[in-house]
């Protein structure tokens, strides 16, 4: 009976077949057939170019435990323990470093293979010397190369140590610039989100078994309740999924940074503000209007979260085309800004009416010039501001934090980074709508089915027989 509910469910759902190789989506190894068969032992430096006091040289594969004995003389070395050792080129009997050797035997390791690691002195000359003896070596049955670009974080993945979302994880975190970037990226390279989707993966799959047991075995003495039961949990779960996908996007803010755009009239300051709030000349200043005409960027680090802020053109008529060109740019990018700082001249009798008309719930009203005496003109929770004489300029720089931190909270459930996270899970959503509006249940399972692969492109896992499982160890079939 297993092997005939083998076959029928391979034949509905070919596509279960594990794993699903979204590795190559996120850049992790070439995706060639060749990934898929580990033979080779590979090496390469660990830590980035440049000098440095220490850098990391590692090997992985079966014959890393022979490439420590033939570098370092260490032919049972004790596994995770940092031994001093003389590094040589088997070949010319050259030494290459004094440093220290760790031995990783799989699959208690980075890869889940054997792991040798040299720490040796951070000299590029230090470190292309290792790597070139590396290469010249000669194991019998296996091949030492260099490794490709994810490598040894694709191997991770084939053999079970890190999901796609754990992976993701490890690349953000090396890419981290701010504090809050880094706290997401450790939070998910320790499994918070993968934990979160095995789960409602769990819960998918013993739904599914339950519909997948009525269909096939509609004879037998089951629970009146089954199928009804089971559209219960789906909605409870499908609750769940839609909180994480109406999250504002919280996690993608914090991986991509926050986007804020300064906009105002001709010569209000816009130009001058992004250079106080960037702490340096970032952008032309010049009492002439319609000297900024394209979009300037500076990148910036506010309350240890990322953010972009952008001075555009002046907003006014113009006849000029290449001027009005940057109107219509500053307009589109104020649209789509996470935060728009709208600045007014407050020499000016008067609010410009073009201005004022981009205040809403995301803008911030600055008002310049206070320097040169009171604003004319009020305009409820704006900040008055010198960006001559800097003064409140700390105030604004505060509330530009408060607002950026409330609307990249970090914390609550674990929150979607990429915008592939976001796809799958809503195909998921989708998939259980219909399922629960679906009362024939071949058509419920197929949705089911087609949810439990949307949740398994997010982690890499989507596994036929863990149906088969949840079936045999739930249900007494065949009895």
């Amino acid at each position: 009976m297993r092997n005939f509910l083998l076959s029928r469910l391979r034949g509905r759902a070919r596509e279960w077949a594990y794993p699903v190789r979204c590795a190559m989506a996120c850049g992790l190894g070439s995706g060639k057939p060749e990934h898929r068969m580990v033979l080779d032992t590979i090496f390469a430096p660990a830590t980035g170019a440049g000098r440095a006091g220490v850098a990391v040289v590692r090997v992985s594969g079966p014959a890393s435990r022979a490439v420590l004995a033939l570098i370092c003389g260490l032919p049972d070395p004790m596994a995770r323990r940092a031994i001093r050792c003389r590094m040589v080129d088997p070949f010319s009997g050259v030494a290459l470093d004094d440093g220290l050797a760790i031995w990783f035997p799989g699959p208690a390791s980075f890869t889940g293979e054997d792991v040798a690691e040299f720490h040796v002195h951070g000299g590029r000359a230090t470190i292309e010397a290792v790597c070139a003896a590396l290469g010249r070596l000669v194991v019998p049955g296996n091949r030492l190369r260099l490794a490709e670009a994810g490598e040894f974080s694709r191997r991770a993945f084939d053999n079970g140590k890190l999901d796609l979302t754990a992976i993701e994880g490890l690349s953000d975190l090396v890419a981290a610039e701010t504090e809050a970037q880094r706290r997401q990226a450790l939070r998910q390279l320790g499994g918070a989100l993968g934990v979160q989707i095995e789960k409602w993966r769990t819960q998918l799959l013993s739904a599914l078994a339950r519909v997948e047991v009525a269909i096939d075995f509609p004879d037998e003495d089951l629970p009146d309740h089954l199928v009804s039961e089971t559209d219960h949990n789906i909605l409870g779960l499908l609750a769940e999924i839609s909180q994480i996908i109406d999250d504002d996007r919280r996690g993608e803010r914090v991986r991509d940074g926050l986007s804020i755009a300064i906009i105002g009239a001709p010569n209000v300051g816009t130009s001058s503000l992004l250079n106080a709030l960037a702490r340096r000349d970032a952008a032309i200043v010049s009492d002439a209007a319609g000297t900024t005409r394209d979009v300037v960027e500076v990148r910036l680090d506010l309350g240890g979260y990322p953010v972009t802020l952008a001075d555009t053109a002046g907003l006014r008529e113009t006849s000029d085309f290449v001027e009005k060109e940057g109107v219509l740019r500053a307009l589109s990018r104020a649209e789509v800004a996470d935060l728009t700082l709208v600045v007014f001249d407050g020499t000016e009798p008067a609010a410009d009416k073009a201005s004022m008309a981009q205040l809403g719930l995301t803008s911030l009203a600055v008002i310049n010039k206070i320097d040169l005496g009171e604003a004319g003109f009020a305009i409820a929770g704006a900040i008055a501001v010198s960006v001559q004489t800097t003064e409140n300029i700390d105030v604004l720089i505060s509330e530009i934090e408060r607002r950026v931190v409330a609307q990249m909270d970090v914390m609550g459930p674990p929150p979607l980074t990429r915008a592939r996270h976001r796809a799958a899970l809503v195909d998921c959503a989708a998939a259980l709508d219909r399922a629960v509006a679906e009362r024939g249940v071949d058509l419920k399972a197929e949705d089911l089915r087609l949810a439990v692969v949307a949740l398994g492109r997010i982690t890499g896992r989507v596994d036929v027989e863990d149906v088969l499982d949840v079936i045999f160890s739930e249900f007494c079939i065949g009895k």
